[in-house]
């Protein structure tokens, strides 16, 4: 486990690898508080969104004032988790992923789950599939993704398969201060300084001096496999944990199952 510098006002965090379902996963770990009374206090998992990293949870845990373990994880093929050779990725992988590192972190006990959007997803799923895992639940706007009918599994596998016969990639950046430009335009809340902190765990440069988004590009494309709201309802029916339900004021629900 590996240390990394903060800067002013942030919490520590620890930089940790662990070998899961054959890929190396990458975890951000806080000591937030006492570390006894914190160590006695069920763990604080986070889980990001799509095309972002478990860094980004970094101001959320400065601002905690409580005594708690905290970890966040970096998804397969993005940040420093690898990316398996696959054209697509799916919703069981990361449920499989995350009960991997839990078992690995901590396998006897119960957790507090935070998801925010994607990982919104993933933690309602997972809480309904193991109840018992969960003692408390945070949904930060993982309210599912727009219904898909049986009508349209052609098309979409069609255009699924369109999408492999070139490579996926995602446009590079001409430095890390446009990195963070970025990151400002999908956030305009998030100040310049913050962003350029987050742009050095969001991007890596090149051996051309531009910086890469550290994601794998396969992730742009279409999944084959339709959503079905159905299946997922069933899986949040099962869920026990207290819910917090987390929607901003500037977000438009409308686009999710329409």
């Amino acid at each position: 486990m590996q240390a990394l510098a903060s800067t002013p006002g942030q919490q520590p965090h620890r930089s940790q690898f662990i070998t899961a379902r054959g890929l190396r996963h990458h975890v951000l770990r806080w000591t937030v508080g006492d570390p006894a009374r914190a160590a006695a206090q069920p763990p604080l998992v986070l889980l990001h969104g799509w095309m972002d990293v478990g860094a980004s949870f970094q101001f959320l845990v400065d601002a905690l004032t409580l005594d708690r373990e905290v970890m966040a994880l970096d998804w397969r093929g993005f940040g420093l988790t690898d990316g398996p050779a696959v054209d697509a990725y799916w919703f069981p992988d990361y449920l499989a992923d995350l009960e991997a590192v839990l078992d690995a972190l901590w396998p006897e006990q119960a957790i507090d789950l935070l998801g925010h959007s994607m990982g919104g997803n993933i933690a309602m799923s997972y809480a309904g599939v193991r109840p018992q895992r969960i003692r408390r639940l945070v949904n930060v706007e993982g309210f599912g993704l727009p219904e898909t009918a049986p009508s349209e599994a052609p098309s979409r596998y069609a255009k699924w398969l369109d999408s492999l016969k070139a490579p996926s990639e995602l446009r590079p950046y001409a430095s890390l201060g446009a990195v963070a430009q970025r990151l400002q335009k999908n956030n305009p809340l998030l100040a310049p300084e913050r962003a350029r902190w987050l742009a050095s765990h969001w991007a890596r440069e090149q051996a051309d001096g531009t910086w890469a988004l550290q994601a794998d590009p396969a992730h742009k494309r279409i999944n084959p496999v339709p959503y079905r709201k159905d299946e997922v309802l069933a899986c949040w029916q099962r869920i026990s944990a207290p819910l917090l339900w987390v929607e901003g004021d500037r977000s438009d629900m409308t686009v999710f199952w329409g």
